[in-house]
């Protein structure tokens, strides 16, 4: 039952100044109303408790649920996924009969690498380290791929895909398809031709992931891009790869070499041609200047010849008859030998000094 404070107060203090015999005196009683808002606390206590135990409820079943930008909401109703996915926003639920799950529709990252000793998530990054894919080539010999693949759920049919494939829909769907797709393009060679045929590769493993991925019903995943990022070969086929590269450059070496010594050897045939054609025309240009003088010798003499006449000869005949008086006058002992014709030539030989021969020619 209620307290009534008021008759609490009343009676404690009559009681008090009763007992302390100030009945008698004329001092004032004090005024112990209590304020008014405790005069009905007795009433309104059953409102309080109730909108307490309200409160209680709400905070340890939040029937509400906030979803950030990058994310949605899937509604679960006693266990049955509700198609209409939750857009970013503020939600209102049932609690204990509906169940809100939420995923990340952000871009997200598969990592496959040798450096990671154990798969990892980074978590709130949407990135998860996978060890590196095992394969054996055509021969049978171990290679190690890294790769990394990015990839977004798509959101239209996510309701879908978590009610097949659960909230683990990454290690279902993306996992298993990159490493069968891997083994499948990277066993079809040996591994020596890995690092040559690299390219060709990462387009092959691009192409038929992407196959595979769009070949899942409803089409969960959105995948962006498959890139090959390194090719770990076992140390023997390094080495062999190292060995047929290090040939490879003497062979160009040799070539370059080879190469060279023809570039130097067409050169000095093409100085020797130069040169013979140059002594060649020369000669020709020597020859053309014999012939041209000699021509002109002919001509000469052609027209000297016919500049020749009887009363000229004898003209000649008497200025060397006169130059041979000339010479008697000086050496009257002289010889004289007159050549047929009787004109030139005329010689003289001075008998004093025999060592002295004189030819005139004119």
């Amino acid at each position: 039952m209620p307290v009534d404070l008021n008759d609490y107060f009343k009676k404690k203090s009559g009681s008090s100044g009763g007992g302390n015999g100030n009945g008698g005196n004329n001092r004032p009683t004090p005024n112990l109303e209590p304020p008014d808002f405790m005069k009905n606390l007795g009433k309104k206590a059953g409102f309080l408790y109730v909108l307490i135990a309200i409160i209680v409820v709400l905070v340890i079943a939040k029937p509400f649920v906030v979803i950030n930008s990058g994310e949605m909401g899937i509604k679960a109703t006693a266990g049955k996924f509700d198609p209409t996915p939750m857009n970013p926003g503020f939600h209102l639920f049932l609690p204990f009969i509906q169940t809100i799950f939420i995923v990340d529709t952000k871009v997200r990252v598969m990592n496959y690498t040798s450096k990671a000793d154990q798969e990892t998530t980074q978590r709130g990054s949407g990135i998860k380290n996978k060890n590196a894919i095992s394969v054996l080539d055509s021969r049978g010999l171990p290679v190690s791929i890294d790769l990394t693949v990015q990839y977004k759920l798509e959101p239209s049919t996510a309701p879908q895909t978590i009610a097949t494939w659960g909230l683990a829909w990454e290690d279902k769907i993306i996992n298993p398809v990159v490493r069968d797709v891997t083994r499948n393009v990277v066993g079809q060679y040996p591994a020596e031709e890995l690092p040559v045929q690299r390219n060709a590769i990462a387009a092959k493993i691009d192409q038929q992931i992407r196959k595979n991925i769009n070949a899942q019903p409803g089409q969960p995943v959105k995948l962006l891009t498959v890139q090959l990022r390194n090719i770990i070969l076992p140390q023997k086929i390094k080495d062999q790869i190292l060995i047929v590269q290090i040939a490879k450059q003497q062979v160009e070496k040799t070539k370059y070499q080879v190469e060279q010594a023809n570039q130097e050897a067409q050169k000095k045939a093409a100085l020797a041609t130069g040169d013979a054609n140059a002594r060649k025309i020369k000669a020709k240009g020597q020859a053309s200047a014999v012939r041209i003088e000699a021509d002109a010798n002919a001509y000469a003499n052609i027209e000297i010849a016919k500049s020749i006449t009887a009363n000229l000869l004898k003209l000649r005949q008497i200025e060397v008859q006169g130059q041979f008086n000339d010479a008697l006058k000086v050496n009257k002992d002289a010889k004289i030998f007159l050549t047929p014709g009787g004109a030139v030539p005329n010689i003289w030989v001075d008998t004093k000094d025999t060592k002295k021969t004189v030819s005139a020619n004119k």
